[in-house]
This record gives C-alpha cells, structure tokens and sequence, in this order.
C-alpha cells in the first residue's frame, strides 16, 4: 500500500520529498494510518488534534491517546480545544459546519506557525464515494458528482487512492492501535446511513459498486474539466463587470447551467438560481437575494451587486405584484385581502388599499427630503421633523426603512402608515404586510 500511495502523491503533486506536512490527527484508524504512511515515507510531520467536545468523555479520551502515541513514535503534536456548540449557536450553523471551520482555520494556522507545506487530511476511497451519493441525494453540479478533490489549496488527500478495507488491513499488518467514535454508528447522520444501510443494499446488486461509483467519479472529474474551460469561454462572452448579458446568455446552451456556475459561490440557491434563470424575458426591476450578494433584472441585463455588511442602506429593493415574502433587507410578508376585513392595531402590520398602490413598490432607507402624510392628520411632513417629534435616536434614524408606490412613501416600516393610502369607505381590496423580525 506505500507505493500505491506514494504514486498517488506523486501524480496528484500533493507533496515536495521530505516536505513538512500537517495531519490532522483524531486518533481514529484512517487518521492513525494517514499519520504512519507519510512518516515511512519520509515527510516531517507535525500531529494536529481538535478536540471538539462533542462527545463527553470519549473526546478526552482520544486526546490523551494521540498525545501517548505520538510521544511513543517521537511525533511532535499540536493540540486545541473548542466550544464547538457555542460556535455553531452563535453563528447559526450546524455543529458539523461548526467542527468544520473550526478544524481548517487552526490547522492553516498551524501550517504557517510550522512553515508545512501543507495539511494532510484521511480521507480515502470509500470517503468519496459516500461524498458522490451525498451530494446527488441532495442535489449537486458537475463538481458534487467528481468526488473529493485530492487537493484543495493547501488540503490534500493522500489516501484518496486507498480503500477502507486497505486501510484496515494495514493497520492490522502494523499492529497500530485506534480508537473508535461512536457517532459513526449514529445513522440519523446521513454519511454513516449511507455507510450503514445504503451502500450495503447496493453491494447486493452489484458487489462492485463502490469501485463502479469511484471510477464513475473520476470519468466526471476529467469532464468536469472540459466542462469548466466551456464555461470559462462562455463566461467571457456573457459576463461584463458584473453584469451579466442575457441576449448572449441566451445563445449558450444552457443558460441555467452557466447561471449555477456563477451565482452557487455568492450564496444562490438551486431554486433562486431556477427562478433568475426564469425571468429572462421578465419585466426590469426584479429582484432575486442571497445572504451577500442580489441580481437585479435590469432591461438587458441581469446586475451583480454585493451586498454591504450594512445591508445595502442605499439600495432599493422591489416588491412585485406578485411577491409574497422577503428575507432581505426586511423579513416582510406581503397579502391582498378582500373586504371586510378586521384591522389588528399593530405598528408592524401594515393596512393599505390595494386599489391605490402602483407596483412594483419600493422598499428603501429614508432620504433626507422624504416627506408623507402622517395617518390620521391632513399635512404633509418632512420624515427629518417626524423622527425628531419621535425622539428618534440617531440609530433608530439609521434603522428606519420605507415602503414607496411610485415616489410617495406608504409606509414607514414599523412606525406609521401614509393618510392616503388608509382604508376607507370605499376600499374593495387590502393589501396587508407583515414585518414579521421579532422586537
């Protein structure tokens, strides 16, 4: 298995001879004898150890027995603890993609601090193929469907070339010892169900199946390569200074392909990324978000605009006849109700009559120079007057968002409502909007 290994190195360039290398270490069979090979091969190797204090006393366990091992073997070994459930709880992520970033930004860190050439992970074979059928269970491009790559920047991956059942014989042949996570045997997480249960069920239609999916993955990873020049061509053509132009996306042969590729990596979803593709013979002014990035329909051309960290205070967002809810800048929800109806006071609803609004409407910051006819009063007045009638603090002033038909402002979001839009008498349809952020 050495040389197998060390001609995967060599092929995939993962590795300078003798470079020193960080290994991520957990203490488990494949980190163990990731660990072993490139020492026998002749790396300098440096041990890192997360300790992620996810599961109780066995996660202490496998720290004080990677610090025994690598002291019996003359391995030098950095170690880190985290708090990894307040991690993902702050940043509202999953503890998985918590340990995560947690473990790549202190092993780059280490990387530097060590002058390594790079960080060895223990991913092999069977790694992959589980990677392939979890990414087309959830959905994937090309790239999901090519595998895990055997480098990334400063990632790799000699054991890619190996299986499991490879591993596990030569750690039986070296007589090194593991230790053994118990979570691997939780099947509510969906790798190990893969692991578990699926690959199994395979395996009894085609014994062969993990090597047919492997080989498959690496037949797409070489197309994948074909794939991304075209689209790099295609992308020439199509994108112009961040915008994108759709009488030439339109002549590429899959517009919605060439859409995924650009718009995945600023935070588009599959759907989002449907719907933009959808609107390409849409009116201009549509609107499409994700967490750090918005395409607009302008006439034609689609705009890439990224998002500021203060949420865009100077741009405009619009609301569609047809739009039920936004995320971003506000999370609004947007209803035409017919007549009668029951009106819940309440600052963060609004209540206008649908007959006299003009769409789309505009969702803004205020402007200085702003001016509306407070509900219930018969004069217009300047929104400056009415923040500092109100004691608006200069935040509150900064936070203040309004909802305009046409040029004139319908609504400051959350505080008061426009005269001439109230129901009245003669009001046949509502049209309701819920700020729906908790106070």
């Amino acid at each position: 298995m050495l040389d197998t290994i060390r001609t995967y190195i060599q092929k995939e360039k993962l590795l300078s001879v003798e470079a020193t290398v960080i290994v991520g270490l957990s203490g488990g069979m494949d980190s163990m004898a990731l660990l072993d090979i490139l020492t026998l091969l002749g790396y300098r190797c440096v041990a890192a150890h997360c300790n992620f204090h996810l599961r109780g006393a066995e996660s202490d366990r496998d720290g004080d027995f990677v610090r025994r091992w690598c002291k019996s073997v003359d391995v030098p070994l950095v170690s880190i603890d985290f708090d990894t459930r307040e991690y993902a709880s702050d940043r509202k992520i999953s503890i998985e993609m918590a340990a995560r970033e947690l473990r790549y930004r202190w092993f780059e860190m280490m990387r530097v601090q060590h002058q390594a050439e790079a960080i060895a992970v223990a991913h092999h074979r069977d790694d992959s193929v589980e990677t392939v059928l979890m990414n087309l269970i959830r959905g994937t491009g090309i790239k999901g469907l090519s595998g895990i790559a055997p480098k990334n920047r400063k990632v790799v991956r000699p054991l890619l070339s190996v299986s499991r059942e490879e591993i596990a014989r030569y750690m039986v042949s070296r007589d090194i010892p593991y230790v053994f996570d118990s979570s691997n045997n939780d099947d509510l997480f969906l790798r190990n169900a893969l692991r578990l249960h699926v690959i199994p069920t395979l395996e009894e239609l085609n014994p062969a199946v993990k090597e047919a999916i492997y080989r498959t993955a690496q037949h797409v990873a070489q197309a994948e390569k074909v794939y991304n020049a075209a689209m790099k061509e295609s992308m020439e053509k199509v994108v112009q200074n961040d915008r994108i132009d759709v009488r030439e996306l339109r002549k590429t042969p899959s517009p919605q392909s060439l859409l995924f590729e650009l718009l995945t990596p600023m935070g588009f979803g599959p759907s989002t990324i449907q719907d933009i593709c959808s609107s390409m013979d849409a009116e201009p002014g549509k609107i499409f978000l994700s967490r750090s990035h918005r395409v607009i329909k302008d006439r034609d051309y689609f705009l890439i605009d990224q998002l500021p960290d203060k949420e865009a205070t100077e741009q405009s967002f619009f609301i569609e006849l047809q739009t039920n809810a936004l995320t971003m800048p506000l999370p609004l929800t947007f209803s035409i109700l017919p007549m009668p109806i029951t009106i819940e006071r309440n600052k963060r609803f609004l209540y206008a009559d649908f007959d006299q609004l003009r769409f789309p409407l505009t969702l803004r910051k205020w402007r200085q120079g702003d001016w509306f006819i407070p509900f219930g009063m018969k004069g217009r007045k300047k929104l400056s007057d009415y923040f500092t009638d109100r004691k608006f603090s200069l935040k509150d002033k900064e936070a203040a968002w309004v909802l305009l038909s046409g040029e004139e402002i319908v609504w400051i979001v959350g505080e008061r409502p426009d005269e001439r839009y109230r129901i009245r008498e003669g009001t046949l349809r509502v049209f309701h909007v819920s700020w729906t952020e908790d106070t």
